[in-house]
């Protein structure tokens, strides 16, 4: 049997008092950002807020994962979707994959429908590079209303 693929995750700490059910949950259906490891066993090694503007646990956070196995750090979906979508986001992603050569995914859970339609009207997400993070999350109606 294949190792199981170690992941961490780091929320916004919008949310620090969130507890994961989204995340976990997306987990264990292999929906959303997850739907990757569909035939693959994944163990969670971290779970951690950025410790808020401007992230200072990212630049420690990745290395206490890593010691833990972390092969991959997905940054939850809240840093996508809440309002405004965090602006160090893509400053955070190339920092933990230069620093620590690990893996980043954008994303956990699929886009919940509320936030899916307010973004489309305010036009958020517009620019090629944000299609491009949402890529992973951006799943089908049905689904993003089961994240609501």
């Amino acid at each position: 049997m294949e190792d199981p693929v170690k992941i961490g995750i780091i929320i916004c700490h919008r949310y620090h008092t969130c507890a994961g059910g989204k995340c976990l949950r997306s987990l264990r259906n292999r929906e959303g950002a997850f739907s990757s490891y569909r035939n693959r066993a994944v163990e969670l090694v971290g779970y951690t807020t950025c410790d808020g503007c401007p992230g200072g646990n990212v630049e420690y956070a990745p290395a206490e994962m890593h010691k833990n196995g972390a092969q991959v750090i997905h940054f939850a979906t809240g840093l996508l979707v809440g309002y405004p979508p965090c602006p160090y986001l893509f400053s955070f992603e190339e920092f933990v994959r230069s620093k620590y050569a690990m893996d980043v995914v954008l994303g956990t859970h699929p886009i919940p429908q509320t936030y899916f339609e307010t973004h489309t009207a305010l036009g958020t997400w517009s620019s090629p590079e944000w299609q491009a993070a949402l890529a992973g999350i951006l799943t089908d109606e049905t689904t993003r209303r089961a994240y609501c």
